[in-house]
């Protein structure tokens, strides 16, 4: 029995799909065999064949660095006005902060 066969009609960056059909070659495949192959791996599976992951944001990324970093947790006197008062002798690195940004 002969396989009905069906087309898929994808956009994409057009380095990405130049790159990758570069590499596809070099493997001795080409774009319909490397996509069928994705398609067949995805029913293998019941997934993707990769685990997708999403990238985060700035903001994410440092605070995860600050968390890894640990830092020392202060509480800072403040004026009658709420204004916080940084002693540069005692907490220089929080001083530096918070006049150089």
């Amino acid at each position: 029995m002969i396989a009905k066969k069906s087309n898929v009609n994808i956009k994409i960056d057009t380095n990405i799909k130049e790159l990758a059909t570069v590499l596809l070659s070099r493997m001795g495949l080409d774009q319909t065999t490397a996509i069928d192959m994705f398609y067949r791996q995805i029913i293998a599976e019941h997934r993707l064949p990769f685990q997708p992951i999403v990238t985060p944001t700035l903001d994410e990324q440092i605070v995860t660095a600050a968390l890894r970093r640990n830092p020392k947790r202060v509480t800072l006197p403040s004026d009658d006005n709420g204004k916080v008062i940084i002693d540069k002798e005692k907490y220089p690195d929080i001083y530096d902060w918070a006049v150089n940004g």
